[in-house]
Parts: C-alpha cells; sequence; structure tokens
C-alpha cells in the first residue's frame, strides 16, 4: 500500500524547538548547582537561589520540560507517519503544547519560591498537578484518536512503547499526588510513613521506567532505523522487549528504600524484579544497536547515526548498573552516596538527551523542509563534546561514591568512625571540579546544537513537501 497523506506537523515542531530550548535551561540549572557544591557562595544569600529550591527546578526542567517535549513532539510525528493519518484533533495538541509550556512556566516560578510538595520528582503544588492532568488527557485523546482513526491495521511497536508511557504516567502521577488542599499552594498527601514512601517511590523509579526509558525506546525503535535506512534488527524481540519491560518495571521501585523501614520482603521483591529488569532492556539495546547490521560505516560519516548508536550503549551500562546497584549488599556502599548521581546521569544524559539529541537533529530538517541540518560538522562537534562531557561526569561520581562508602563504612578497633563526614566531603571535592566540567561540556554541547537548529530553522524558504508518501 502506497498512501499520501498529509500530515500536522504545527504542535511537533513548537515541541522540538522547545525541548532545545528547555535542554539548554535546565543544564544550565544544573552547572550551576554543580558549581554551588564546590563554592557555596554562588548562592548569593538569596533564598531563591539556594541549591535545595534550584535542584528541584534542575530535575524538573530537564525530565519534564526537556524531555517531555522531545516525548510529546516525537510522539506525535512517530503516529501520525506510522498510521497513514494526520492528527487527531490538531487544535487540541496545540491545547498540550502551550498547556505543557505554561506548567513548565508555574514550575519555574514556584519551585524557586519554595513552594513544593517534597516529593522527588512530583515537587509541583497541587493545582499545577490538576493542571497537569488536564492536559495529560487531551495528550493521551490526540495520541489514541490517531491510533483509533488509523489507515492501517498494524500498530507499530514504537507506538506501543509511547502507549505505555502516556497510560503508566496518567496512573502514576494521579496516584502519587492525591492530596488534600488546605489552601491554594499547600496540601497533605493522603498517605503517610512507610506508606508515602512506598508509593512515592513506585512512582519515582516507574517515572524513571516509563517517561525516562518507554518513551524514549518508542523514539529509538522509529527513528533508529529511518537514520540507519535499516530495517530494525528483530521486530519479535521488539514485541518481547515491550511486553517483558512494562510487566516487570512496575515492581522495582522498593530497591530505593533498601535498609528503611520498608518491610524486608518489600524490599527483596524490589531487589529481585530489578534484576529481571536487566534481560529486557538488554534486549532491547541489542536490538537497536544490531540494526547497523550491514551498515556499520554509516558511524564514519553520520554523527547523527552515532549519537543513537552511544545512546544505546550508555541505555545498555546503566540498566547493567542499576540492578547491580539494587542488589542489597552492593547497596550497602552505594547507598546514598555520589554513586548514584552518577547512575542517574548515565541514564540521563547518556541515554535519554543523546537519543533525544540525535532524533531531533534526523526531525527538524525534515519539519521545516530543509535537505539536511545547517552544518554536520557541528553535529559532529557536539556529539564529541557531549560524549567526552558524559564520560567525565559519571566517572567522577562513581569515584566520588566509592570513596564516600568505604570511608562512611570504616572503623577503628575501638568501633568507632575513622573519618568525619567533613573528610568525606573533603576527599570528594576534586571529584566535584570534574562533575562541573563534564556538565559544562554537556550544556556547550547543547548550546552548540541550538545555533545549529537556529540556522537550520532560518535557512531560506521552506520546500513545499508537506503531502509524503510513506509505504505500510
Amino acid at each position: 500500500m502506497n498512501q499520501t497523506n498529509t500530515y500536522d506537523d504545527v504542535a511537533v515542531r513548537q515541541f522540538s524547538i522547545m525541548a532545545v530550548v528547555w535542554g539548554i535551561v535546565g543544564m544550565a540549572v544544573g552547572a550551576l548547582i554543580a558549581a554551588q557544591l564546590i563554592w557555596p557562595q554562588l548562592n548569593f544569600d538569596l533564598p531563591w537561589l539556594q541549591y535545595g529550591r534550584l535542584r528541584p527546578l534542575h530535575t524538573n526542567a530537564v525530565i519534564f520540560a526537556f524531555g517531555g517535549s522531545a516525548l510529546i513532539g516525537t510522539s506525535l510525528y512517530v503516529v501520525q507517519r506510522t498510521c497513514h493519518v494526520p492528527l487527531f484533533a490538531p487544535a487540541l495538541a496545540r491545547f498540550v503544547f502551550w498547556g505543557w509550556q505554561l506548567v513548565i512556566l508555574l514550575a519555574a516560578i514556584s519551585l524557586p519560591l519554595g513552594l513544593t510538595q517534597g516529593k522527588e520528582y512530583a515537587e509541583l503544588i497541587w493545582p499545577i498537578d490538576l493542571l497537569i492532568t488536564v492536559i495529560w488527557v487531551a495528550y493521551a485523546i490526540v495520541f489514541f484518536g490517531t491510533i483509533a482513526i488509523r489507515r492501517v491495521k498494524h500498530i507499530y511497536v514504537a507506538n506501543w512503547f509511547y502507549a505505555a508511557f502516556i497510560i503508566t504516567i496518567a496512573i502514576l502521577h494521579i496516584v502519587n499526588s492525591l492530596a488534600v488542599p488546605v489552601d491554594f499552594l499547600q496540601s497533605y498527601p493522603i498517605y503517610s510513613g512507610v506508606v508515602d514512601g512506598m508509593v512515592q517511590w513506585w512512582y519515582g523509579h516507574n517515572a524513571v521506567g516509563f517517561f525516562l526509558t518507554a518513551g524514549f525506546l518508542g523514539m529509538m525503535y522509529y527513528f533508529v532505523p529511518k537514520q540507519a535506512e535499516r530495517p530494525i534488527y528483530s521486530y519479535r524481540l521488539s514485541v518481547v522487549h515491550f511486553w517483558s519491560l512494562i510487566s516487570i518495571y512496575m515492581w522495582a521501585g522498593p530497591h530505593h528504600l533498601h535498609y528503611t523501614t520498608l518491610p524486608d520482603w518489600a524490599q527483596s521483591l524490589g531487589m529481585v524484579f530489578s534484576l529481571l529488569l536487566l534481560a529486557p532492556s538488554w534486549g532491547g539495546m541489542i536490538n537497536g544497536i544490531m540494526t547497523l547490521s550491514g551498515a556499520w560505516h554509516k558511524l564514519r560519516t553520520d554523527p547523527v547515526l552515532k549519537f543513537m548508536i552511544v545512546s544505546l550503549s550508555f541505555y545498555g551500562m546503566s540498566t547493567f548498573e542499576g540492578p547491580m546497584m539494587s542488589i542489597k549488599t552492593v547497596n550497602a556502599l552505594s547507598h546514598y552516596t555520589d554513586w548514584t548521581i552518577g547512575h542517574v546521569h548515565s541514564g540521563a544524559l547518556g541515554w535519554v538527551a543523546m537519543i533525544s539529541m540525535g532524533c531531533l537533529y534526523n526531525l527538524i530538517p525534515k519539519l521545516y523542509g530543509r535537505d539536511a541540518m545547517y552544518s554536520v560538522k557541528l553535529i559532529d562537534v557536539h556529539f564529541w563534546v557531549s560524549t567526552i562531557g558524559v564520560v567525565l561526569y559519571i566517572a567522577a561520581m562513581w569515584v566520588a561514591g566509592v570513596t564516600q562508602g568505604l570511608m562512611w563504612r570504616a572503623v577503628n578497633d575501638d568501633g568507632t568512625l575513622t573519618y568525619s563526614f567533613i573528610e568525606s566531603l573533603q576527599a570528594t571535592y576534586p571529584y566535584y571540579v570534574v562533575r562541573l566540567l563534564g556538565g559544562t561540556l554537556f550544556l556547550a554541547g547543547t548550546l552548540i546544537m541550538a545555533y545549529n537548529v537556529w540556522k537550520t530553522v532560518g535557512a531560506g524558504e521552506r520546500r513545499t513537501v508537506q503531502p509524503v508518501v510513506e509505504p505500510a
């Protein structure tokens, strides 16, 4: 079947550009708070520049502003091409874009003011939570409505991953955000004590699992074959990958609560399911990388493909490291140390950011009717600057984390601690400097990307290629 379709990419273009903008903002805040851990005076004695207020701003900006914009934008692009129909309710898609930007703006105002629920990755106050719910329902209507009116019977696997991301995040957000408002700005969660902790990390780890993994795997399954101009290595493996991943991931959250008041059986359950996650995660990584079978030579000349394949390598590494860190004996050393920070950023920078950047480099010329990005050389520079930055960041945090864990556990013959806490801080200080260098390099790469995108978007008249022929 060959079907000529006219697609609606207004919201896709908007989300793609704002993904780059919010990437710069989120990473700039990250670089600032990394610097504050070296030079605390950089908070300038201003309450809204304190580390405790900027850190949730950084995480929300990178995950939900940058990552969310990339996810929503690419999902609206992919679902049209794989279903051979224009968007269902395109006006609603524009509402989703402007509503999501409003949420981000409200987060950027409320978090520095200290307005927070104090929940990891879910700090936003209850009125903003309600707004997120409305926008997410609208997003679901657009996405699933487009699938419902598709012209092809088959639903491509990328859409399954995007669908799991949309449905699961809706459930997680609603359940974890249930609260009793006491005024317009404050509320109390309906859970208490260890139940609150369990629900929070059921949410928190599955935000990683479905927002930061499943959605970006949807990107991978569409854009890696497109960029490589090869079919996915194994479609059967992609289906097994999907069902095994979504079945196992939901149970892994308790590994964040080892050695707490959470019952031991729940901790052990989280550890076991975390170890099981290694199989589907590596299945997906292998499927993506092996798509280049017969086309490995393209890595020499295609920096966009380098972004995608190296991101999959970081995905494999971080999804090996996570299950290993969930083992209680390993966790006894790693818990509460900077090793955890290194693990998070190997996934967030190495996997999430780099696959997003690769997909955006593939997407933006098509959206604006260009033959290619303004400068392929700048993409290559961006790739190397970012890769070096990630390696410096995570290596520094690994060494700092293991150093902290060993120093905190060291005891003298009489049972007293060998090192004071301040001595462990002094020992890790040089690694914080390396972390700042790595983060700054990654930010510099994002600025290079922004320049390249700006020049691409502004390069002359757009070609009129909106009707697209896509074979089923």
